[in-house]
């Protein structure tokens, strides 16, 4: 270094800050990319119910935010959509599943693979209703648990005068699922959001719950 003239210093000086600002580069990228990696998380939520209860209209509402007005039988559609939830970013896959009983057969395959179910009936018809025990029940037998994340989704609400569910048969149905309740409107837009991102909540914690257990691991409007 001895031997080195002002200019040569001056040239060694820029080399020396220019290394040091491209190593602050790579460092900020990396961590940049590191964090980004850590906050994506895929959520398998299935969508199920009787046919003809909104199950279609939920879920375009929910990823497209427009209403289907007319009634085409699903066999099987998915969706996804990105959203944060509580601070976190969340890539929803979200499976639009057949009502219909000759599609029964395809029930357990989706049932195996999701995370967390939607039981949809729709307060208009008695029978949707009945429908979402069968669906809990085969929900619990395909998953061999006691318990899974579940929300029971009263669909079409802005339909009050036609009503034949009320709000406290679908509560009490809820409470003897163990699981939250919530009154929709795809129509109307109304607790849409809330279904969808409050069953994430529901899968968070009970992964959360599983791996507080000894060797236990984890997969990837009204509210009651």
């Amino acid at each position: 270094m001895a031997g080195l003239r002002m200019n040569d210093l001056g040239l060694v000086s820029l080399l020396t800050t220019t290394h040091h600002h491209l190593q602050g580069f790579v460092h900020i990228h990396r961590t940049k990319m590191s964090t980004r990696a850590q906050l994506y998380r895929e959520y398998k939520l299935v969508v199920v119910g009787g046919g003809g209860v909104g199950k279609s209209a939920l879920t375009i509402q929910f990823i497209q935010s427009h209403f289907v007005d007319e009634y085409d039988p699903t066999i099987e559609d998915s969706y996804r959509k990105q959203c944060v939830i509580d601070d976190e970013v969340a890539l929803l896959d979200v499976l639009d599943t057949a009502g219909q009983e000759e599609y029964g057969a395809m029930r357990e395959q989706y049932m195996r693979t999701g995370e967390g179910f939607l039981l949809v009936y729709s307060i208009t018809s008695r029978n949707s209703f009945e429908e979402i025990s069968t669906f809990h029940q085969q929900i619990l037998r395909v998953k061999d648990r006691d318990s899974f994340p579940m929300i029971v989704v009263a669909n079409k609400c802005d339909l009050e005068y036609e009503r034949q569910v009320g709000m406290n048969e679908g509560r009490d149905l809820a409470k003897h699922f163990n699981t939250k309740f919530i009154e929709t409107s795809a129509k109307q837009r109304i607790n849409v959001d809330e279904a969808f991102t409050n069953l994430v909540r529901e899968i968070r914690r009970y992964n959360k719950d599983q791996q507080a257990r000894p060797g236990g691991t984890s997969g990837g409007c009204v509210v009651v």
